[in-house]
Order: C-alpha cells, then structure tokens, then sequence
C-alpha cells in the first residue's frame, strides 16, 4: 500500500448516512411542482451525484425546472433534511486514528460546502477535518472533479501520488481519475462492487476495518 499523507473523503455515503433527509427533501420538491414520485430506489439515486443532473436526468427536467426543483429541495433540507442523517458506526473513531497518524484529512463533497460544515459540526466531525471542500451554491462547482480539484488547489497539494479520494460511488472514483489522484470506493454506501470496479476505484474497502488497513 502507498503511504498517502492527503485523505479526501466524499460525504454522503462515507462519512454518514444521508438517505432519509436526501429522499425526504427530493420529495418535498417534487411534491411542489407536482411531479411524481418515483420508487425509493430511484429517489436513492440523488444521493452522490450534483443535484442538477439528477434532476435532469432521473426526472427529465430541463435546466430551468430542474434549477427550481434545487431551490425546493434546499427549502426542506437546510431547517430538517440536513439532520435526517447519522454517521456510519466507526467513522468518528477512524477519523481520530488517521490524524493520530499524521494525515491531513479533507472533506470533498458534492453538497453545497455551507451545508456539509453543519453537517460535521452538528456530528461534532469537524475536529477531524483540516479542510471541507463543497460545491457551490450557484452549482458551478458541484461536480466531483471540479470539487477535487479544488480542494487540492487550496490544500496546495503539489504531489498528487500522496493523495487519495474516498467514496461509494463512480462520481467519487471519476474525480479522482480526472485530477490524477488515487480512489478507494467503499462498499457501505450506496454503491455497490461492479459500479466502482468499473469506474476502476484503485481499492475497494468492504467496511471500515478494510479502509483502516489501505489508509493506516
């Protein structure tokens, strides 16, 4: 294994289990436009990816109605869905064993960075993390790649070999490939073997016990 100094972590999925606020707020902005509501499993899809091209592409909106699906689903997730959360059991004990060793630990999210500061805050993570990297609220920084890219520009991460991404889905696994960075896709999340063996995460981590022996 290589000894990286640099972790980078996607959130939703690694960090915690987000699905019920997730869900609940993709409801509540299809409630709103009067849209349907699809199967569980569909609405389990908008965990991961940028809110606008799930949108568009789980629902069919065009920009317009999918950005105003955004403004609705914000409307229930910042005062209730954001909570609707846990922290997967481990992480806080895992978080605490790698700055113990030395690495810097980084927070590179897809959800809007305000949000996934109160996030670590009202889990009380915050402590672990030398940096929290999110998208924008405009969703001009919202892809993975972008998100990556920019927290190792601010952590001025000049030797990518030392940096790897964390994540459970193919989003997280492509990012990492386009900024040159090795990945680890975790099983625990809401991605499953062949999505990250195929999007060619470089490990694979069954549960945290595995991620300790690739990371540590």
């Amino acid at each position: 294994m290589k000894n990286y100094k640099y972790i980078l972590f996607d959130l939703d999925g690694t960090i915690t289990d987000s699905a019920l606020g997730i869900t609940n707020s993709v409801k509540h902005a299809l409630e709103k436009l009067g849209a349907p509501i699809p199967p569980y499993d569909t609405l389990c899809k908008f965990i991961g990816p940028p809110l606008l091209d799930c949108f568009m592409d789980i629902c069919g909106f065009e920009t317009p109605k999918a950005s105003l699906a955004i403004k609705y689903f914000r409307e229930y997730f910042e005062t209730t869905g954001l909570f609707e959360n846990r922290v997967y059991d481990g992480i806080p004990e895992f978080l605490r064993a790698l700055k113990e060793s030395g690495k810097t630990v980084i927070l590179a999210t897809s959800k809007p960075e305000k949000f996934a500061r109160r996030i670590l805050e009202h889990f009380d993570l915050t402590q672990y993390f030398d940096l929290t990297a999110g998208a924008s609220m405009d969703e001009t920084r919202s892809k993975k790649d972008a998100v990556i890219a920019y927290a190792l520009s601010l952590c001025d991460i000049k030797d990518k070999s030392l940096a790897v991404m964390v994540g459970d889905r193919r989003h997280d696994i492509f990012g990492a490939k386009q900024n040159g960075i090795s990945s680890v896709g975790v099983l625990y999340g809401f991605g499953d073997r062949e999505e990250l063996e195929a999007a060619g995460a470089d490990y694979i981590a069954e549960d945290i016990t595995a991620l300790y022996k690739i990371l540590i």
